[in-house]
């Protein structure tokens, strides 16, 4: 069994508790250059166990995290007052993991109605105060529990919609803390009030784990808390997957439609199987809502394959697929080909399939493709849905597209092909950039860019929402986003540059770009405009850097491009690169400019 067998729904709670030291090591093992981050674990019950599971679930998304704990119980005193190994520490990311043991005051059936108003304020602005306080102080992204609930209810039914019944009281109290996720950035909401519903909650809130060893729900629910942090963490830093790549017959319908034709499919409300396939394909087509792109690869005659996605009763049609492949070539190398279309990488995927000889075979192949095991139309679903590949932390415009955008790049691709001279090609597509500074409409998608951009990423600094918009209001900082648009659609903003000047010396912090709108001059035109205005600063050299990552090898050599001389360079392959303002030659792209 493979060491990633354990993460995916339903989880092997029982080698995630047993072996954590041996997954670790094997963890490690394949990925020797993670993405290193601090995490603050502040608890109002024992937290070892969650920051060793936390530990994992974060490993296997390429993050290895250094853990802080607060003594037992102490979340509010730590994060209000602080402690010289907290500041020290200075996180990265602060989970406070609290449950409803931790609500300080419940009503009773003597309260009056407006001394449950008064507790219910009281309690929400103990944690309100405590999250400004961290925000202020350390200004990374905050994760806080919702609250689950007691498994016993004193007024039965009651409890729910009385005033005075504590489930009455902690929706209540869980309302006010959705109301501040959704004004504060950089605030995040873990659900363990549906964890502990969907892992059943008698057996969540067993009592015995509480008083002997004060977790706040049993041990074997721990790895699912765990998970769900981690793929709040995992989105936060661009650890998502960005498609998914399905199978067709017995996948998105019932049966094959080769050998039973269009007419002898499942799918649609006939009957009960065809029913769980439609239900499936609806889940699959709101995906796209939030920015997941869907592709086919199908072993199928694509004339059949066609067919089948436009029956009738069928929800999804061909023009909800950035690419399919239905072929009877391999589907790992069609998949391969269809990562190779999209400008990502396989590890950008999730694959879909019924049949688990394909999805051995694609495992083996592809390690990076996530490759969930499907068993039962009916759990499909919820298979996809808990294994966490698409969290959304931030949703900006570009998301809301994504399918659209790879629709125009596909047609650019066939417009290309009918050129034989590639600059005229370019000249073709009525380009025009806009280039400028940092603006507020833009500052949750320049935020996401950092942390979602791999391959051409100079330095991969991930930034948050808060740091963008520090460097907009220094003045230090010469921050510059670049949006294009061609007679084919908007491409959004698609690359980001930001510098910080020290004298007449321009050091680049950040420099990356959509590899959706490679080779078509976007980073020249960058350039000018980048040069430009630092000579306008007075600014006389100007500093690149390289980190080399798993992923960046593609810029290795941008600067060297650019007229940049190579300054120094280590054993890990760490460069810089000065360019004299004055001795920068325009590189003009074919496109207008707007600033």
């Amino acid at each position: 069994m493979s060491v990633m067998d354990c993460f995916q729904y339903p989880l092997d709670t029982e080698q995630l508790l047993r072996k954590k030291r041996r997954i670790r090591r094997e963890l490690l093992a394949q990925n020797p250059h993670p993405l290193k981050k601090r995490v603050a674990i502040l608890g109002g019950s024992t937290t070892n166990e969650v920051a060793d599971q936390l530990g994992l679930f974060l490993l296997q998304y390429g993050i290895e995290a250094e853990f802080y704990q607060s003594e037992y119980a102490q979340y509010w005193q730590d994060a209000m007052f602080g402690t010289p190994e907290l500041d020290h520490f200075d996180p990265d990311i602060i989970y406070i993991h609290t449950t409803w043991r931790n609500i300080t005051d419940f009503p009773t059936t003597q309260s009056s109605d407006s001394e449950v108003e008064a507790m219910l304020t009281a309690e929400y602005e103990r944690f309100a105060a405590m999250w400004q306080a961290l925000a202020e102080k350390f200004h990374c992204p905050v994760i806080q529990n919702n609250f689950d609930r007691p498994n016993y209810r004193l007024m039965g039914n009651r409890d729910i919609y009385d005033p005075r019944g504590r489930s009455n009281f902690i929706s209540r109290l869980n309302q006010l803390f959705y109301r501040y996720a959704a004004s504060h950035e950089d605030f995040y909401i873990n659900d363990i009030d549906y964890l502990s519903a969907d892992y059943g909650l008698t057996a969540w809130g067993d009592a015995f784990y509480w008083h002997m060893y004060k977790y706040a729900m049993c041990l074997d629910a721990i790895p699912s808390v765990a998970n769900s942090v981690a793929n709040i963490i995992k989105s936060i830093y661009g650890k998502n997957k960005k498609a998914l790549v399905l199978d067709l017959d017995n996948t998105l319908w019932g049966g094959v439609v080769g050998d039973d034709g269009v007419d002898g499919i499942a799918v649609g409300p006939e009957v009960p199987e065809g029913q769980v396939y439609a239900e499936f394909q609806s889940y699959c087509k709101t995906l796209r809502s939030i920015g997941v792109v869907l592709a086919v690869d199908s072993k199928n005659d694509e004339a059949n394959a066609l067919a089948g996605l436009n029956h009738p009763d069928g929800v999804l049609r061909p023009d909800d697929f950035v690419a399919i492949r239905a072929n009877w070539e391999n589907k790992d190398r069609n998949l391969q080909d269809i990562a190779a279309e999209l400008s990502l990488g396989v590890d950008s995927f999730v694959f879909a399939d019924d049949n688990p000889a394909e999805r051995a075979i694609v495992a083996a192949q592809l390690p990076g493709v996530a490759v969930p095991a499907l068993d039962g139309a009916e759990n499909y679903i919820k298979t996809l849905d808990h294994g966490g590949y698409f969290e959304v932390t931030a949703l900006s415009g570009e998301d809301l597209k994504k399918t659209e955008l790879y629709h125009a790049n596909a047609q650019r691709r066939q417009a290309q092909a009918a050129f034989s001279d590639y600059n005229e090609y370019l000249r073709s597509l009525d380009m025009k950039a806009v280039v400028r500074g940092f603006e507020a409409i833009y500052i949750q998608r320049i935020a996401q860019l950092t942390n979602k951009s791999n391959q051409f990423n100079l330095t991969t600094l991930r930034c948050s929402e808060d740091d963008i918009r520090a460097m907009a209001e220094s003045p230090a900082w010469l921050c510059l986003y670049g949006k294009l648009t061609d007679k084919f659609g908007d491409n959004g903003v698609v690359t980001v540059v930001a510098g910080e000047q020290a004298g007449d010396v321009l050091h680049l912090r950040l420099w990356l770009m959509s590899c959706r709108v490679l080779k078509r001059g976007m980073e020249d035109a960058m350039m000018d405009c980048l040069v430009h205005d630092a000579q306008a600063r007075g600014v006389k050299t100007i500093v690149g850097y390289y980190y080399p990552t798993a992923k960046n090898s593609m810029v290795r050599d941008f600067y060297a491009g650019m007229g940049f001389a190579q300054t120094s360079a280590d054993e890990a392959g760490n460069t810089v690169w000065t360019l004299e303002a004055d001795c920068y030659a325009p590189k003009c792209p074919p496109m207008e400019i707007e600033r």
